[in-house]
């Protein structure tokens, strides 16, 4: 569920909540579902129960999961400031994949054509029914 890096200078509690963040907003953890209790993440990553509960405490903070005494903490429902994180690091992605295959020559048609055949998958419909 986790790598993490013990050999960068980034502490391993902001990796952990990196990596949490990360798993909240692709929706690998789902809203409402319970995260693993400080002790057993701590004994699966081998890693301090005290850097696990700085992390979680971290992400309530941000408002990405919220705790219920003597349950444990939970990933928080959706909210708008989630859903605008994640559009902005997909559109930066976007971006850098974009600028690259302009680079290495794909025409801006081609590039079109293939974000019309992405639509149509997502729509599940046929080639007539995406962007004209």
């Amino acid at each position: 569920m986790f790598e993490l890096d013990v050999r960068s200078r980034k502490p391993i509690y902001e990796q952990l909540v990196d990596k949490l963040k990360e798993l909240i907003i692709s929706e690998v953890l789902k809203q409402d579902e319970q995260l693993p209790s400080v002790r057993s993440l701590a004994q699966q990553i081998t890693v301090n129960p005290n850097t696990i509960q700085k992390a979680y405490r971290e992400l309530e903070n941000q408002g990405y999961i919220y705790s219920v005494k003597g349950r444990g903490s939970f990933v928080s429902p959706t909210s708008p400031k989630q859903n605008t994180e994640k559009i902005m690091k997909m559109k930066n992605e976007l971006l850098k994949i974009l600028s690259e295959a302009l680079y290495l020559g794909i025409s801006a048609d081609e590039i079109i054509q293939l974000i019309k055949e992405a639509e149509t998958t997502v729509r599940g419909g046929n080639e007539n029914d995406s962007l004209t």
